[in-house]
């Protein structure tokens, strides 16, 4: 990971200390890819007007910016199903009598007290305030379909590497936290404050998810044990999984009901989340991490469209660091399905994401509330679902020679609910 960038302006010039460190793979000019993903870091480095985005990103009717587009909103920054209340001890649920709780509870909070152990402990875990976690990610969209009357065009990823990036975390409380990630040039912020939870991209205004803030997932996946313990603590066994050929216990969490109605809008609805943790019998380690997110899109007709998005993350790789075991790596599937209306507008798009962790600190010093701040142009609509604008095109390419839909019926997922509705122009 290049830490440093030279200085384009002046060869005799400092380097500028990168916010967000890179892989080497972007740096090297093998590959005409590679090139133009050089090409969009160089450009951040010089003064430019953000009222519109670059041409690169303005015609996102397919091609290459609209897979990067895709892959960034859907897989870069998603959230877990509902906010993460922190107990003051992590053995509170056993405070109670367990005869208290269901069976399907009481073996869930078990099993918990056993991943708590296997992470290094109540003491260790309880004795981290804050935390810092930096590296290398790799995504590529491996199948795009769309189909009519069961014939489906199937289309296989072009950039046999994938999209090369980097990301950086911090974390103070599950409700505070900020992530800058960066694939392929192309740059993803996002963060709560406590109050708010927010993303801003290059080809979209900052806005903010509906509902209380929620912790990004990505701290789920073995980065951040106390609060994974905090949230499956609410959870029920279910039974059991072969996972890799590990034997794991399955905990299921689903959001209430009274959270899918606060993120839900007057257009949109959130039908369910659902996350599923499955804990290693042998090691009681966190193995994968999967959840199921249903929306419905309210037309102006009598149909409505139907997104399902589905994420499987494989957890691997743990290592001790100030005695607690934090993952190192791990791979993402995600499969969003498009439903509804006609058979002609269903779609099918599979993306994956392979991550590995460089750095990881905890209780890091000088990190206060103002590290934790939203973008000052901040928007937060009164439904939460902005209007992308003219200038702008949905993230993949629909447009196949089956049919020519209207805007209006394909929506930009951002997988935080923040989702962006074109206008009824045609395409």
């Amino acid at each position: 990971m290049r830490k440093l960038c030279p200085n384009y302006d002046r060869e005799d010039g400092l380097e500028t200390v990168l916010e967000v460190p890179i892989p080497e793979e972007m740096f090297a000019p093998a590959s005409k890819s590679s090139y133009r993903s050089w090409a969009h870091m160089r450009s951040w480095m010089r003064p430019s007007s953000h009222e519109k985005p670059s041409p690169a990103l303005a015609v996102l009717g397919g091609g290459r910016s609209a897979e990067v587009q895709l892959l960034v909103g859907v897989a870069g920054a998603p959230l877990v199903p509902l906010p993460i209340s922190r107990r003051d001890h992590l053995d509170a649920p056993f405070a109670a009598n367990i005869k208290d709780h269901p069976i399907e509870a009481s073996m869930a909070k078990y099993i918990v007290q056993q991943y708590v152990a296997a992470c290094g402990g109540e003491q260790a875990l309880g004795a981290v305030e804050s935390m810092y976690a930096m590296g290398k990610v790799r995504m590529a969209v491996s199948e795009l379909c769309s189909g009519e009357e069961g014939k489906a065009t199937v289309k296989s990823t072009r950039h046999g590497a994938g999209e090369v990036g980097g990301f950086v975390l911090w974390q103070k409380r599950p409700e505070l936290w900020c992530l800058e990630l960066v694939v392929s040039g192309y740059k993803i912020s996002a963060g709560s404050d406590g109050k708010v939870a927010w993303r801003q991209t290059p080809w979209h205004h900052s806005h903010a998810s509906r509902g209380p803030p929620r912790p990004l997932r990505r701290f789920l996946q073995g980065l951040d044990p106390r609060s994974t313990s905090d949230l499956f603590s609410n959870s029920v066994c279910i039974g059991e999984k072969a996972i890799n050929g590990e034997d794991c216990f399955v905990l299921k969490l689903e959001a209430e009901p009274s959270t899918l109605r606060a993120r839900s809008s007057s257009n949109v609805e959130i039908i369910r989340h659902t996350l599923w943790g499955h804990f290693s019998q042998r090691t009681g380690l966190l193995v994968q991490l999967e959840d199921s997110h249903l929306l419905r899109i309210k037309s102006s007709s009598s149909e409505s469209v139907f997104w399902e998005t589905n994420m499987e993350s494989l957890i691997q790789d743990y290592r001790t660091i100030d005695g607690i075991n934090i993952a190192h790596a791990g791979r993402t599937s995600v499969s969003l399905f498009r439903f509804g209306e006609n058979s002609e507008s269903h779609s099918r798009t599979r993306m994956e994401e392979v991550w590995a962790i460089e750095e990881v600190d905890f209780n890091i010093k000088g990190l206060s509330m103002d590290c934790f701040l939203p973008p000052a142009d901040l928007k937060k609509e009164e439904d939460a679902f902005g209007v992308v604008p003219s200038y702008a095109r949905v993230p993949f390419n629909v447009r196949s020679s089956l049919t020519k839909m209207s805007a209006s019926k394909v929506v930009a997922l951002d997988i935080d609910d923040s989702y962006d509705i074109q206008g009824d122009e045609e395409l």
